[in-house]
């Protein structure tokens, strides 16, 4: 499948988004979940990091374009009925979160309550100010 056709493919919902969801390639671990429009998806394709839409600053970002922490594409999967991404990703610096933890999913419920389970890679306010 080439580019063209997977963006044929991905049926983007009434905001123009697609759901992407970010999964270490080694570990199988899912790192994140962010969204995706036509231009962003586009960009990840070309130039093989993950590129997201920001719904709440509206505008696009670039994984790691901050903290260095970038995502590298290693393998891409769209879901049965094309509303959903999956990218198979290498993280580069240890962490996905913007929390400094690995993963964005690092708290689970457990006993009516959510608990941490995991340590942070890195301190969020000497990488971001």
């Amino acid at each position: 499948m080439d580019r063209n056709e997977l963006l044929e493919q991905v049926k983007f919902d009434p905001d123009g988004l697609v759901a992407a969801l970010a999964q270490d390639h080694e570990t199988g671990e899912i790192l994140m979940l962010a969204w995706m429009n036509r231009d962003t998806l586009q960009r990840t394709l070309e130039k093989n990091v993950m590129t997201y839409w920001s719904r709440s600053r509206q505008e696009i970002w670039v994984k790691g374009q901050s903290s260095g922490h970038i995502q590298e594409v290693m393998e891409i999967r769209i879901d049965c009925d094309g509303d959903a991404l999956l990218f198979k990703v290498k993280q580069h610096g240890g962490a996905a979160c913007h929390t400094g933890h690995k993963s964005c999913f690092h708290r689970r419920y457990e006993h009516a309550r959510l608990v941490t389970d995991s340590e942070r890679v890195f301190d969020p306010d000497e990488v971001y100010g």
